[in-house]
């Protein structure tokens, strides 16, 4: 979570909303990302979208290719990151802030671990959540 806090911070110091995230495999990083929304004038471009669009471009492919990996993202992902998450059929899905307003992983509604999708996965949030959501308070309260 300290490498996707890193991502935030990069995301937060360029003017995007500051989450980042990372995708693992074991103890091994194999690509990061952060929110780019601004950047590339995208609504879409959500951390992990930016982390599994990165993986693909790597060569992480097929139906099995996220079998033995980790997102780790510093905030609960939206509706949209779990459907992407769903279908790249990523194990292990890993959060810091919890998102009371957007976030589907357990917040407003649990899209990962829906019993009637083909494929459910395994969610921990909650983790460094105060120092993450300190990162997104002091974001936006820098803009208000």
């Amino acid at each position: 979570m300290r490498l996707a806090l890193a991502e935030a911070r990069a995301a937060g110091a360029a003017g995007e909303v500051p989450v980042g995230a990372v995708l693992l495999r074991g103890d091994a990083v194999v690509v990061s990302g952060r929110n780019r929304m601004r950047e590339k004038a995208d609504p879409r471009r959500h951390a992990e979208f930016e982390c599994l669009d990165a993986a693909w471009a790597a060569g992480v492919r097929g139906p099995d290719a996220f079998a033995d990996t980790a997102l780790y993202v510093t905030l609960e992902p939206c509706a949209m990151c779990c459907g992407a998450l769903v279908l790249d059929r990523v194990p292990r899905v890993v959060f810091g802030a919890w998102d009371e307003k957007a976030g589907m992983a357990g917040s407003l509604h649990d899209l990962l671990r829906h019993a009637r999708l083909n494929h459910r996965a395994e969610v921990r949030g909650g983790v460094l959540a105060e120092e993450c959501g300190a990162l997104l308070r002091a974001f936006f309260a820098g803009r208000r």
